[in-house]
């Protein structure tokens, strides 16, 4: 496998691993910085299980936890409007919430990261862990979401 071939996959792993850690922060209140430890060393391009995991862009996986932390109180109010009226961020379920604020934030805080690329990755994310229903929600969330943070993305006639 070429450099060039794996550097979406080690990105796409580092979404996912990023996802996972949000998930365990809030499942278990893991600090930060021994949840990543604990990542880099035990999961990342490891073998757990029988289960081998991919290597990922150790740099964007940092980026997106630290970022989704660092951004929760700009993010949330965003997620929140985006979701169907009466189901707030708070009653979500964790791993939809935790895709939803990593998709968020990348929306906010990347930039350089197309929003399409984005959605596109999340909703692959999201489909590891949850149902058609619930990944068809990230799809509609981030999509809105991206619509109002990056409108000029859309507005150039691009597909």
């Amino acid at each position: 496998m070429s450099d060039q071939a794996s550097k979406p996959m080690r990105k796409s792993a580092a979404r996912l691993a990023a996802v996972q850690a949000l998930y365990q922060m809030d499942v278990a209140s893991t600090p930060v910085n021994e949840l990543l430890a604990q990542f880099e060393s035990h999961w990342l391009g490891q073998e757990v299980e029988g289960t081998v995991y991919p290597e990922a862009d150790r740099n964007l996986f940092r980026t997106v936890v630290h970022g989704v932390l660092a951004e929760q109180r700009t993010i949330d109010p965003m997620v929140d409007e985006a979701l169907t009226a009466g189901w707030p961020l708070r009653r979500v379920e964790l791993v939809l919430r935790a895709v939803l604020r990593a998709g968020a934030f990348e929306l906010v805080g990347k930039p350089d990261v197309p929003a399409r690329v984005v959605i596109a990755e999340y909703v692959n994310v999201a489909a590891a862990f949850l149902d058609r229903d619930e990944t068809g929600m990230v799809n509609a969330v981030l999509d809105s979401l991206a619509r109002k943070l990056r409108a000029e993305e859309f507005s150039k006639g691009a597909v």
